[in-house]
């Protein structure tokens, strides 16, 4: 039996993710080995996800696809998990959530830059952002200025990790962080960095949230 698309798993799951406050971010399916298949669904939330909502969460989706019985006989292992830093920003709800972050810019060809040197490709702490347009801080610590770029004109975008903090008038043009989100510069441990990793064939995963059913269709839950 085919295995489903992303997009049947994505409104499979849209419902219990909307439900537990979180946007659906991506669903991806791929190969794990000959063993299973991979199910990744990646949300987001405005504040910083609890590790318990995702786990609870993980076990909803789980029942939902054993439920549904889209992949058969074939195992497959579960991850819900939060988006990694180098997620692109292409919604709105991203740049408002990336506030007071420093990020890599690509403008579009034919987009006036508002860089010093006219650079298409820049770095820029992120302001406030609206529909249309975003406001980004150049500048760094030294000459901090904010000028304000079309959502339109950007091709490409994406969260740098810092590893000092910013400048403090850097950080009020951009209007601060935003709510719920970590400050610049502090250590920042991805959720699913601490995941356990998939558990051989023959042993049996020790953490309760974490054991296989004796279904091989139902989820293993990372």
């Amino acid at each position: 039996m085919p295995m489903p698309t992303e997009e049947r798993v994505s409104q499979l799951v849209a419902g219990l993710v909307e439900r537990r406050g979180f946007d659906l971010e991506g669903v991806s399916i791929s190969a794990a080995g000959t063993a299973h298949a991979k199910v990744k669904v990646t949300v987001d939330s405005d504040e910083a996800a609890p590790l318990n909502a995702v786990a609870e969460l993980s076990s909803e989706v789980s029942a939902a696809l054993d439920e549904a019985g889209d992949f058969g006989e074939t195992p497959y292992l579960l991850e819900v998990t939060t988006p990694g830093i180098d997620r692109p920003l292409t919604e709105l709800r991203h740049w408002r959530r990336a506030r007071g972050r420093k990020v890599k810019v690509t403008l579009r060809p034919g987009v006036e830059s508002p860089e010093e040197k006219g650079k298409a490709r820049f770095e820029a702490r992120v302001g406030a952002a609206t529909e249309t347009e975003v406001a980004l801080v150049l500048g760094g610590k030294r000459k901090p200025h904010r000028v304000t770029v079309p959502l339109a004109g950007i091709e490409f975008a994406v969260v740098q990790v810092e590893f000092s903090p910013p400048g403090t008038a850097e950080l009020e043009l951009a209007g601060g962080v935003a709510p719920g989100r970590p400050r610049p510069g502090a250590q920042e441990v991805p959720l699913d960095d601490g995941a356990a990793d998939e558990a051989p064939d023959d042993e049996a995963p020790e953490d309760e949230d974490e054991a296989v059913s004796d279904s091989p269709t139902e989820g293993i839950v990372e």
